[in-house]
């Protein structure tokens, strides 16, 4: 089978079966959920090569996916994992200048259950 050229993306699922990620989106106003759609679009279509504005490097393999609306600041966190999947993992509001260490931590927790999960990544 060959593999696809194409990436996708997909949203880290937890042991109950929901998705953070998701739910965070939900809760987003319906603009700022379109605006992070958008990006979250156009990040698959640019993967490793996005840059800031867009995205930014958090630390390891996380990304940030940025996204403001009015006086809001939002990320996504993700990483890219084999088979040209962007995984996004956790979505929280931005109130300090850095990525507050305790949101970076539950997308750490939540990278390492998803590649326990999934497989030995590349």
């Amino acid at each position: 089978m060959r593999p696809s050229a194409e990436w996708t993306t997909e949203f880290y699922v937890d042991e109950r079966g929901t998705s953070p990620v998701e739910r965070f989106l939900d809760s987003l106003d319906k603009k700022t959920r379109a605006r992070f759609r958008w990006s979250m679009e156009q990040l698959r279509l640019r993967n490793v090569h996005a840059r800031e504005p867009l995205v930014r490097h958090l630390e390891g393999d996380l990304w940030e996916l940025r996204e403001e609306s009015s006086t809001n600041i939002y990320r996504i966190v993700y990483f890219f994992f084999t088979g040209r999947r962007i995984i996004f993992l956790h979505g929280f509001q931005k109130k300090t200048q850095h990525a507050p260490r305790r949101e970076v931590e539950i997308a750490r927790q939540r990278y390492h259950d998803f590649v326990a999960r999934e497989g030995r990544r590349q």
